[in-house]
């Protein structure tokens, strides 16, 4: 099987607009150099990764190289969308930062069994939130370093 090479780019997975926006703002604030693209449930992010549908063209829609993670989706939650990742071998190592408002410590677990690089509960003031994206710049600059550059525009944006 021939790997499709990852991009510069964060995949970022939330339903919630409001907190895309301010994470959005928050990379942009930690000096995030790598574009975002962003599936708004659990079944997009699959089609996403799979190259299903519309994100079939991998020059319009590129493999990140690094994905954030909500676990409370429609469709599909976070936890099934890293069952499925881990599931598959081109994403095995594909690193996950589970960014969520739940500190239950099954949740925590559960991530932590299926591989995820790191979980942080949702940052409820900005300087948290900005500190958080600092962590998952590092964490991109780690994991990117080798990726191909990305164009920044979102497509259809």
């Amino acid at each position: 099987m021939h790997a499709t090479p990852r991009s510069a780019l964060i995949l970022i997975v939330e339903d919630d607009p409001n907190d895309v926006l301010f994470l959005r703002r928050a990379f942009k604030a930690a000096d995030v150099r790598q574009a975002v693209r962003v599936a708004r449930d659990g079944q997009e992010a699959v089609d996403y990764l799979s190259g299903a549908g519309p994100f079939r063209d991998r020059d319009t829609y590129p493999l990140p190289c690094l994905v954030v993670l909500d676990l409370k989706l429609p469709k599909k939650n976070g936890l099934e969308v890293l069952q499925w990742l881990r599931h598959h071998e081109e994403f095995k190592d594909l690193p996950v930062v589970m960014v969520t408002s739940s500190e239950e410590h099954g949740d925590r677990e559960s991530a932590g069994r299926h591989g995820v690089e790191a979980y942080r509960v949702k940052p409820v003031s900005l300087n948290a939130l900005v500190g958080l994206a600092h962590e998952i710049r590092a964490e991109a600059e780690d994991h990117c370093k080798d990726a191909k550059p990305c164009a920044e525009e979102e497509p259809g944006a």
